[in-house]
């Protein structure tokens, strides 16, 4: 892709993901994920009111009326965004591939942390650590990891999200925001998910399409898969494999579930289809 024609789709996007940031996400973001506590602000004069436990018995005392401390919250936050890659992301059958939609809901949850003044960085992973950008603030910053997002080319196809997570546990040592965003298409990463969830506060963002839920009956056809490679020629008209594809299937979705639920983080699905803005509204409000 040229610079112009890039310039052109990161432009399309910030336009789209910031309108939902500044007027749909931004209040609920602030509300959902809060800071790491009070912090001293300043000393007033008490005001009927005023909690009593709140006065400052050291000013009180030396100007001979009632002082108290107020405190405000300490709202600087880090997000950090973990964005699979790998081939199986650029799967898509209706309006668009997982991986556009994967971006756009990175680039709102961006620019709805940058009205925050938090800190944003960004892993792209496949089956290794495809790029990480330490967290940063402002609208620049924001635009690069979009620009990421939209161009970066993988080496590897495959997916490992336990490398991913072990990167970021040892990479990060102040708690964060954790967006993981993927289709999940794997297993094997419930152990380090929960070691990751222990330390910072994590969601999981299931990102699918209709089509690669069940089979279809097309008879002989010859497949390859998209992360090793491998070609093969399937029976689709055979009952019996579409019904093994099919709980294979549901069984990757119950691990992702379940991994989530058992680590005490957050998850939520969306298929390529649906409003995401509505999922993600609905699991703020929920927390």
């Amino acid at each position: 892709m040229d610079t112009k024609a890039l310039l052109k789709k990161v432009r399309k996007i910030e336009i789209k993901t910031r309108r939902l940031s500044d007027h749909v996400f931004g209040g609920e973001y602030h509300s959902t994920f809060k800071g790491r506590g009070m912090t001293f602000s300043e000393v007033r004069q008490y005001q009927f009111g005023d909690d009593v436990r709140s006065i400052d018995w050291n000013v009180t005392a030396r100007y001979n009326e009632p002082f108290v401390k107020v405190f405000e919250e300490e709202r600087e936050l880090t997000m950090m965004l973990l964005v699979d890659i790998s081939e199986s992301t650029a799967f898509g059958t209706s309006s668009t591939f997982k991986k556009n939609i994967i971006t756009e809901i990175a680039a709102t949850l961006a620019f709805s942390a940058t009205q925050n003044n938090d800190k944003i960085g960004l892993m792209l992973f496949s089956d290794q650590i495809e790029l990480y950008i330490p967290p940063k603030k402002g609208r620049t910053h924001v635009l690069r990891i979009i620009r990421e997002l939209i161009e970066f080319k993988p080496e590897n196809k495959t997916t490992n999200l336990s490398k991913a997570f072990k990167f970021l546990i040892d990479m990060m040592k102040k708690k964060a925001i954790v967006f993981v965003m993927s289709d999940f298409l794997t297993d094997e990463y419930e152990h380090t998910l929960k070691i990751l969830g222990n330390k910072h506060d994590v969601t999981g963002i299931r990102i699918y399409d209709e089509k690669e839920t069940e089979m279809p009956n097309l008879g002989m056809v010859q497949m390859q898969d998209a992360e090793t490679g491998e070609a093969l020629w399937v029976n689709t008209g055979s009952a019996s494999t579409r019904k093994k594809y099919k709980n294979y299937y549901h069984d990757r979705v119950s691990y992702f579930e379940r991994a989530f639920k058992l680590s005490g983080s957050g998850y939520l699905s969306s298929r390529v289809d649906e409003n995401y803005v509505i999922k993600l509204l609905g699991y703020f409000k929920s927390r």
